[in-house]
């Protein structure tokens, strides 16, 4: 994060309340960083404390590497007289603010689109920019899955979904200094939450929310804690703000989810709705007919309707589109119908419902889900489509939500022939133990028979493909579109789609 010119320190203190500041002077601040390792000459740092180790404990470390002033909740026993202190009471909060005075409040200046929820918003990013593109409107965005800022889609680099403050500023100037006229955002639970105050100095002009179920309670503590965070996109949502703009002000919901009447609540400003089952929400669609390529189904506006394709698999998709189509509808206010022709020409997101075909006999698919929602939603798809057995390999992240497990291992055993369980990011937890919370939700499975625990992705994997016969249907989960699987000895690389077809390569299966 740097800007080769700097800005005066004292410009970037007026956008924040100080506590306590020790030094006089005035330096340049040319980028800000929360990782000592990432410090470089003239760079404030922010000692944050994490749940693994504290920042102040880098203090002097990043002094050393040039730091020409220090952000903290606790000033450090000795004092430098090379840089300036800044003790705040949070300095999350106050990380937010310098960031973004830094580039120089770069949401200002872009149509901002936030899209939160459990399952579906890197599709939904994706939908969004995809329209937006096909209208001819210069859109950029960043998702778990990918980052565009100037010309080119790029796989994101990030392991967070939602960076700290200081990375999505400067993503957000990126994407102002290419051009772009819209932004969209993907806007987790953690970063729309106070306590880590990631977005809280980005300023949406519109929130979608996909989804609300089980996910991320080792963070949030409850549901409606997970639920009240996410809806902090649409409380800070303001008709007034964006006016500077020309650009509207409102939310997209999903009228079929539970989060419904909550997000209503809170929302201040137009909130429209979509679903596959209301007749009531602003945009609906019926007469829905799936296959392992797409989804055909007829779009109801208003009084109106049309016939509508989606080269997308998975009912999820469709919820998907629609929640698009009616954000790109609102933002240019033409009718969404008016739209659905361009659906034809939608691409899906790598690792979400990715196809595996070198030849063999039965299917694999290669899909991100890992939330009890996810599975409720993936697993009767693809029973549906599938005349042999179906095959399921996933785990659960270590160190996360521990009360998902069974729920994953409960609704897969409903569904799947055949369930190996595997690693999925077991961090520092005990590969096996994790594997064990799941197989406890598997109530109807038996071990070494129709239920197997196989930490080693690679070879469940292998095992699932061994396993597999014609018209079978191998579903790999959890993974998706990352790049690497996190050990207690750290991360490894990993591709989980160039390893299936590694895989079936060494099982003897050749592209036809």
């Amino acid at each position: 994060m740097s800007d080769s010119k700097g800005v005066p320190l004292s410009i970037l203190l007026s956008a924040i309340d100080e506590v306590k500041r020790i030094g006089n002077s005035d330096p340049l601040v040319k980028g800000i960083a929360y990782d000592s390792r990432e410090v470089q000459p003239g760079y404030l740092f922010c000692a944050l404390e994490g749940i693994h180790t504290d920042g102040h404990r880098y203090i002097e470390g990043a002094i050393k590497a040039g730091a020409v002033s220090i952000l903290c909740r606790k000033m450090p026993p000795s004092l430098s007289d090379r840089v300036v202190y800044l003790q705040v009471e949070d300095p999350r909060k106050a990380m937010s603010r310098l960031s973004a005075a830094l580039y120089q409040f770069p949401s200002r200046s872009l149509k901002v689109i936030g899209v939160t929820g459990t399952d579906g918003k890197s599709s939904t990013v994706y939908y969004i920019h995809q329209f937006l593109e096909l209208l001819g409107k210069k859109s950029g965005l960043l998702s778990t899955v990918s980052l565009l800022t100037g010309g080119t889609l790029e796989k994101n680099p990030l392991r967070q979904s939602t960076p700290e403050a200081p990375i999505i500023q400067e993503v957000l100037a990126e994407m102002r200094d290419a051009g772009k006229e819209f932004a969209i955002v993907e806007a987790t639970s953690h970063g729309l939450s106070h306590r880590t105050s990631r977005l809280l100095d980005v300023e949406f002009d519109v929130g979608v929310l996909t989804n609300v179920t089980h996910e991320h309670l080792e963070f949030h503590g409850s549901w409606e804690n997970y639920l009240s965070d996410k809806t902090n996109l649409f409380r800070a949502l303001s008709s007034t703000r964006s006016t500077s703009k020309a650009c509207p002000s409102f939310g997209v919901t999903n009228r079929d989810d539970r989060s419904y009447a909550y997000v209503r609540e809170h929302c201040k400003v137009p909130l429209y709705s979509y679903s596959i089952k209301s007749v009531e929400a602003d945009l609906f669609a019926t007469q829905i007919d799936s296959d392992l390529e797409g989804n055909t189904f007829q779009l109801h506006e208003n009084d109106s309707s049309v016939p509508c394709r989606i080269p997308l698999p998975g009912m999820f998709n469709v919820e998907n589109v629609l929640a698009a189509l009616l954000t790109v509808s609102r933002l240019e206010g033409v009718p969404a119908l008016s739209l659905s022709p361009l659906a034809k020409q939608l691409k899906g997101v790598r690792g979400r419902m990715t196809p595996i075909q070198k030849g063999q006999p039965f299917s694999v698919l290669v899909d991100y889900a890992h939330t009890p929602g996810a599975f409720e939603k993936l697993f009767p798809q693809v029973r549906k489509f599938t005349p042999g057995r179906l095959i399921a390999v996933f785990g659960s992240a270590g160190e996360r939500d521990v009360e998902k497990r069974p729920l994953q291992g409960g609704i897969a055993s409903q569904y799947a022939d055949l369930i190996i369980l595997t690693n999925e990011d077991p961090r520092l937890e005990d590969p096996m133990q994790i594997l064990e919370d799941i197989a406890k939700g598997c109530g109807r499975k038996t071990k070494e028979r129709d239920l197997f625990l196989i930490p080693d992705r690679m070879e469940a994997i292998r095992f699932a493909f061994q396993k597999a016969e014609a018209q079978d249907t191998v579903l790999l989960l959890g993974k998706g579109h990352e790049s690497s699987i996190i050990l207690a000895s750290g991360p490894i690389p990993w591709d989980e789609i160039e390893v299936a077809v590694s895989l079936l390569e060494e099982l003897g299966y050749r592209e036809r």
